[in-house]
């Protein structure tokens, strides 16, 4: 009686067997499948390139350097990213930005990942998700050599000025020192120009990036004042978050570059790089750095002031009619602009595009924001030019049979012009100054390439001095051009 029980038992679990493989199998299948990709994998894998994002003043790792001919960024954390990028199978784009800019244009998604010497902090895991760590290296102090008996420990810092780049794990531990004031820049370039004059004591920083400065600079010298170990610098590649199919791609790459010795051997490689070159002049090694800036600071100038201008007399015409909502809108959209900082319009349009689906490029964005800054400042010169205009003339105009915007357009305009003239001239070489704020969302105007170039000479106040001459120039040659034409104007 058993047996044909047990022959039924055997049937049963076939039947079942047969109806998962038909029914249940499929599913299985698909979750294996979503376990190998993510969102922003398929992503990345569709668009076939990996974009990464990097602050390029920050060697060995990653920094600006010529290759022939070329400008190209280097540095290890570049070649762990083509590493990423080569498992990937996909090709690579380096987005060089500000250190302050970074988080938010992943977040955004302007860039994918993070490769800039990311410490994975508590607060910013909160935020994105971390590969393993490729790199430990502890906190030093870089000061001048003069002093360097003076600083031994953390305390010899209490009552002076210490330094450290913003958002970086340097200024979380520069703000424990007790009693130290504490002097937080975006470039890690502009900290050493204010140690060289002694304006700061001391400057946290990993020990390879202090090192570098040291042996470039040979009035600077490293030590270690007793940073503990908790404080040593984790860097890993930042992604972001819900991404395991593309985090767990990422950490293959740096658990095999970190055991093989590759990665050992690309610091050996940017140590070298750091320092290639030297016999090459100055401008031989840097000149193409200043003369792409201008070039790109006067289209940025150029662009936005034909926005500005454009906008601007259709703000100032807004503020000038008789109807209430359009004179409300136009003062609402002056009194805002006016009323916030350059910087933070550049990221709202910035990230603010990205978030509407419009991928502008750093320079289009750029643009953008400097024109839309603009024209709240030439609506007022241009509003203030129009009513310089005796009324009267407005009234012969109609009396003629002018309707009244051709009275505005033929009559008012032309007259008003000669009157706001100064002031536009003296917006455009605003314009043209204010540009370097831009360089913080990654625009290669003048500052940008004049930090890029502190960056890699290991000379911070050089690059300030020839930066300024260039700006002397544009901008007296403009404001001559501008009296000139004024002067013919007169006439």
């Amino acid at each position: 009686m058993k047996k044909p029980q047990y022959k039924k038992g055997l049937s049963l679990l076939a039947v079942l067997a047969f109806l998962f493989s038909i029914f249940l199998a499929p599913v299985v299948s698909s979750q294996a499948q979503a376990a190998n990709t993510d969102p922003t994998l398929e992503k990345i894998q569709k668009r076939g390139k990996l974009v990464v994002g990097l602050s390029a003043d920050y060697a060995p790792y990653e920094f600006h350097t010529q290759e022939n001919g070329k400008d190209e960024i280097v540095g290890f954390d570049v070649s762990l990213a083509k590493a990423i990028a080569k498992k990937l199978d996909v090709k690579l784009e380096i987005k060089d930005m500000g250190m302050d800019a970074l988080l938010g244009a992943m977040k955004t998604g302007k860039i994918d990942m993070i490769v800039s010497g990311y410490s994975a902090t508590e607060d910013r895991k909160s935020q994105v998700d971390f590969s393993n760590v490729y790199l430990k290296a502890p906190q030093t102090m870089l000061v001048l050599k003069k002093n360097a008996d003076k600083y031994k420990d953390l305390s010899a810092f209490s009552g002076q000025k210490v330094g450290a780049q913003t958002q970086t794990i340097q200024e979380d531990e520069a703000k424990k020192i007790d009693g130290a004031s504490v002097v937080s820049l975006q470039k890690y370039p502009n900290l050493i120009s204010q140690l060289s004059q002694g304006v700061i004591a001391g400057v946290v920083a990993e020990k390879p990036i202090a090192e570098a400065y040291a042996e470039q600079n040979k009035a600077l010298a490293v030590v270690n004042p007793g940073f503990s170990a908790d404080a040593t610098g984790a860097s890993a590649v930042a992604l972001p978050k819900n991404s395991p199919a593309l985090l767990s791609k990422v950490n293959a790459v740096v658990d095999k570059v970190t055991s093989d010795g590759t990665f050992s051997k690309w610091q050996k490689e940017a140590n070298k790089t750091m320092f290639s070159g030297e016999n090459k002049s100055y401008w031989d090694k840097y000149g193409h750095y200043f003369v792409s800036g201008t070039l790109i600071t006067l289209a940025l100038a150029v662009v936005a002031v034909l926005i500005g201008t454009t906008l601007g007399t259709v703000f100032a015409l807004l503020k000038l009619s008789s109807v209430f909502v359009l004179r409300a809108i136009g003062n609402i959209y002056v009194e805002y602009v006016r009323g916030t900082p350059l910087l933070v319009q550049a990221f709202m349009v910035f990230f603010g595009a990205q978030v509407l689906g419009l991928n502008l490029s750093a320079f289009a964005s750029g643009a953008l924001a400097m024109g839309l800054n603009s024209a709240a400042y030439v609506a007022e010169i241009i509003r203030s030019g129009i009513e310089s205009v005796p009324n009267g003339q407005m009234e012969a105009a109609r009396s003629l049979g002018f309707t009244k915007n051709k009275t505005m357009r033929l009559v008012i305009l032309p007259q008003a012009v000669k009157t706001i003239l100064p002031a536009l001239g003296n917006e455009f070489v605003s314009v043209i100054k204010e540009g370097s704020v831009i360089s913080v969302i990654g625009v290669g105007e003048l500052m940008y390439q004049t930090s890029v170039v502190q960056g890699a000479s290991f000379e911070p106040f050089v690059p300030l001095i020839i930066t300024s001459m260039i700006y002397f120039v544009l901008t007296f040659s403009i404001s001559r051009a501008l009296g000139f034409a004024e002067k013919r104007l007169n006439r």
